[in-house]
């Protein structure tokens, strides 16, 4: 990819999960947050291009200095070899390998045949609700559904039956990229398109915004999302993991 292009990625990252606070640094973005989402809380370089190793002790002191422990989320290039080896040498770990894919807004909203999401410019209780249900980690969903909240400009999809929303995403706009987060479908409603009502919405709600270009991140080992993210036209850009101590 362009490097521009790797650099607005990463900062509508960023952007869509709002973090408590932010600094950037030698080309370096550093988000810093208390909630359970890695992309708020690791470092991350604005450029897939050969790092100073120096960079791992310049990051580490100002996470210190926020009371945090360092972690870096790195794209699996060749270019950050000699990153990596410092991060080993220095007792990091890798973890949680995570796909970056890229798409388009016209494509992603065929991928459901069926009524699209409804979309609205704030949560309300039932879409909440979905996120702290049953069959989610409570203190992750409620961390989740603080920083999706605090988004500027989101969008959030919600699909509904008898009042209760049983399928939910949200998209973000920065950077002249719509970006899909918060994907959730209720475990006993899963297997009936639901989620591809919920992004056929946000794609709606992306187009009806004038933007066409969209990204998403998803674990590499989630193969039903893949499956829906190829069946949306998304293809991979980048993979990347985290690094950090073990505890």
């Amino acid at each position: 990819m362009l490097s521009a292009d790797v650099a607005s990625i990463e900062r509508a990252t960023v952007a869509a999960v709002s973090p408590e606070s932010l600094e950037e640094s030698d080309g370096w973005l550093l988000p810093f947050d208390s909630g359970t989402i890695g992309r708020a809380k690791s470092a991350v370089p604005l450029r897939h291009a050969v790092v100073d190793e120096a960079m791992v002790g310049k990051i580490e002191a100002r996470y210190q200095a926020h009371g945090m422990p360092a972690v870096f989320r790195l794209a699996t290039e060749s270019c950050f070899d000699g990153l990596r080896l410092e991060l080993v040498r220095c007792g990091y770990v890798p973890e949680k390998p995570t796909l970056v894919q890229i798409g388009s807004a016209r494509r992603m909203r065929q991928v459901s045949s069926q009524t699209p999401a409804e979309t609205a410019e704030a949560p309300d209780a039932a879409w909440t609700a979905l996120f702290l249900g049953e069959g989610f980690d409570p203190v992750d969903g409620a961390s989740r559904l603080q920083t999706l909240s605090r988004a500027r400009g989101s969008v959030y999809a919600s699909v509904r039956e008898n009042g209760a929303v049983v399928a939910a995403g949200a998209t973000a706009f920065s950077q002249g990229w719509a970006s899909v987060h918060g994907m959730r479908t209720a475990p006993a409603k899963r297997g009936r398109g639901l989620a591809g009502r919920a992004m056929a919405g946000l794609a709606g709600a992306a187009i009806h915004c004038g933007m066409e270009r969209v990204f998403l991140q998803v674990e590499a080992g989630n193969a039903a999302a893949n499956a829906l993210y190829r069946r949306a036209g998304f293809e991979p850009a980048w993979a990347y993991q985290y690094w950090r101590r073990p505890a």
